[in-house]
């Protein structure tokens, strides 16, 4: 009767954890059609077109009395972003540890980035100054809910589980951002036949990713739990914020492998944030594509990318995640490479590159959220995740300002865009050095078969 009882719990929590899992897929439904309709597509050309339009005869604008070549005015935006969630990471991280209640977090900053992102639907003539201020809004509230949502990993997976379940959430954000695309291209295309201009379908599809951010939000809020944790000496409410990572990070000294592996993410994942941030203005801007042609290559990522999640993950089965990421940043350098190359005005050419970035990005992305989940000591979730969120997100202004001084400076996205493989290079050599099982041991986990 022992043993019934006690095969009847574990299967009660092996239900409850997938029903959680599914709920916690569901995020990235929500947000990823933020990332992939306002941050990739749409945003970055129509918010370039409005600081145009706003530039004196010399093509600059001036944010803060700052002279800024118009073309440069998103990176910069995007950067700064980036800037402000590096001020509110930690205060997330260290609030979510902290008695464990996480949702209400994830709520607020969901529902402040889909808000700022529905009122982009007002960004038009000259409101360049408008664009940037919703944009910086945006970007830093996904930052901050990632950093409460990617800490929920180890509480819903086994580390056996967690390289596919971290994929399946990729997988799920992929084909979110590919369907609501359809949707776009439909709107964007056809919009005479809606009886709206080229502008306010554009502006439809910035505030409609909004709409469906805040819609889908509401279901991992309704499948996820929280998990009450005593108060401790590293998460009292006397310790916050920024001073909850610098003790995290002095914390990390203990745990220097797991500063390694950070180190070698902040690096590649910021070429990999600001290839898909700066792709549609370098398509648009540099390759004279047009805008329909950006909407299918982008659709062609986000298709190629549930597969390349999904097979990235099948590939970390069998050869490690370690591997499976190195040879990804290996494409990664070769699709850039590729690009400085491509010759203006053929769409062809940019549809292969989207081929090669949907096969990689998802995965890479995964299996480093999988790979970080087993060096995060039990019991410090968010906090560690807060720090990888900076990494992850938090970090990643380096690129795009490196991508907007280079225009600045040289006035070619070319030269911008070959400029990014740096992060790709010394990523790979960086990562390349940190011995994974070491470090998992170094955490107090169990280390997996296969990493």
């Amino acid at each position: 009767m022992g043993n019934d009882t006690v095969v009847a719990t574990v299967t009660d929590e092996a239900g409850e954890r997938r029903r959680e899992q599914r709920g916690w897929y569901f995020y990235d439904w929500a947000c990823s059609v933020y990332s992939t309709s306002v941050l990739t597509v749409f945003l970055g050309p129509y918010l370039t077109s409005v600081a145009k339009s706003a530039a004196d005869a010399d093509g600059y604008v001036h944010p803060l009395g700052l002279p800024v070549r118009a073309g440069s005015f998103f990176a910069y935006c995007v950067s700064a972003s980036i800037v402000v969630a590096i001020v509110v990471m930690p205060l997330a991280g260290a609030a979510a540890d902290r008695g464990g209640r996480k949702k209400p977090l994830l709520a607020v900053s969901a529902y402040l980035g889909a808000a700022a992102t529905t009122g982009m639907f007002f960004l038009d003539g000259d409101r360049y100054l408008l664009g940037g201020l919703l944009l910086i809004v945006a970007n830093a509230s996904v930052g901050v809910s990632m950093v409460v949502y990617n800490s929920y990993l180890p509480q819903i997976a086994t580390p056996e589980e967690r390289d596919a379940v971290s994929s399946r959430g990729w997988a799920f954000g992929y084909a979110a951002g590919a369907l609501v695309l359809i949707a776009n291209l439909v709107l964007f295309t056809a919009h005479d036949s809606f009886g709206v201009s080229e502008s306010t379908s554009v502006r439809i599809c910035l505030a409609s990713a909004g709409v469906w951010w805040g819609a889908f939000t509401l279901v991992p809020l309704r499948r996820l739990r929280d998990r009450r944790t005593p108060p401790t000496a590293a998460t009292t409410p006397s310790v916050h914020g920024w001073r909850q990572l610098a003790a995290t990070v002095r914390g990390m000294r203990d745990k220097p492998l797991t500063l390694s592996f950070l180190l070698a993410y902040l690096v590649y994942n910021d070429g990999i944030q600001t290839v898909i941030s700066q792709a549609s203005v370098y398509g648009s801007e540099e390759l004279g594509l047009s805008q329909s042609t950006l909407i299918v290559s982008v659709l062609l990522v986000q298709v190629l990318a549930v597969g390349g999640a999904l097979g990235m993950g099948r590939l970390a089965r069998a050869y490690g995640a370690k591997r499976t990421i190195l040879g990804s940043l290996i494409a990664w350098t070769v699709t850039l490479a590729a690009a400085y190359f491509l010759p203006a005005g053929v769409p062809a050419g940019f549809f292969v590159l989207a081929i090669g970035i949907g096969l990689v990005l998802g995965g890479s992305q995964a299996l480093s959220r999988s790979l970080f989940s087993h060096l995060v000591p039990p019991g410090k979730e968010a906090e560690y995740f807060s720090a990888y969120e900076m990494s992850d997100r938090g970090m990643s202004w380096l690129g795009p300002l490196l991508f907007g001084l280079t225009y600045q400076l040289t006035g070619s996205y070319r030269d911008a865009i070959i400029s990014l493989v740096a992060f790709f290079a010394i990523g790979f050599v960086l990562l390349a050095r940190v011995p994974l099982r070491q470090a998992i041991r170094d955490a107090g986990n169990p280390v997996p078969e296969r990493i």
